[in-house]
């Protein structure tokens, strides 16, 4: 899986933040959503998500779905569970990494740090889609080369882009403002991850410029296939 070239001339799908930066409606309608939610409720929704054990933050997280509809619902619920699935291979990526010794030191630590979050993703999506009612995706089986460090650090670098770019690409489709919100939250967390390895591998860090490129799921679910047991 290699990451899709940086050609200037080609032309290139406007993510949701382009529009928002261009296009004055999107940008109120968009704030006017988000706003609607209220910083407290997002805050409650991303604590519960997270598993968080405290009782007030169970009985203050329930996210405010009565003005959802079924259909929304249903699509936020399919595109928690496609993340949570990206997110299981990530987790697992990372966790071979650290058991097969490659690195030590501070890339190392850095290594531990970057699976334990992947794993808190895991553990945050399936909270979400507990609480729309619907059943976490179940976890797949990865298969990854995992042959030397700089092969796996080149790797890392190019599976957080895809992270990053899967998360930003759903965006526009997700219903409920809360999700969108954690879903946001997590996907800074994938870009950060890649540009971090990228000063590693000596690869841009913003390989896609000013703006960030989205990725639909058909493409994502490509990309990762050779990744599936």
């Amino acid at each position: 899986m290699s990451s899709p070239p940086n050609d200037e001339s080609a032309p290139r799908t406007t993510g949701i933040v382009e529009r928002l930066v261009r296009d004055d409606l999107d940008r109120k309608r968009f704030l006017k959503m988000a706003g609607s939610a209220g910083a407290a409720s997002f805050g409650a929704f991303v604590i519960a998500a997270c598993g968080s054990s405290s009782k007030s933050a169970s009985t203050a997280s329930a996210p405010a779905t009565t003005a959802s509809t079924a259909s929304s619902s249903t699509g936020d619920l399919a595109i928690l569970n496609y993340a949570l699935t990206l997110e299981y291979l990530e987790t697992e990526f990372y966790g071979k990494v650290v058991a097969s010794g490659l690195f030590s030191g501070k890339v190392g630590s850095l290594i531990k740090d970057f699976g334990s979050q992947e794993m808190t993703h895991v553990e945050a999506l399936k909270g979400a889609v507990e609480k729309l009612g619907g059943t976490p995706a179940t976890k797949p089986e990865g298969k990854f080369p995992i042959s030397s460090a700089s092969q796996v650090a080149q790797l890392a670098y190019t599976v957080e882009n895809l992270g990053a770019s899967a998360y930003l690409g759903q965006a526009p489709h997700i219903q409920n403002a809360e999700v969108l919100a954690s879903a946001l939250a997590i996907h800074t967390v994938e870009a950060r991850h890649a540009a971090t390895l990228g000063t590693l591998v000596k690869k841009p860090v913003t390989p896609d410029g000013a703006f960030a490129a989205p990725a639909d799921m058909s493409t994502v679910l490509a990309a990762v296939k050779p990744f599936l047991a």
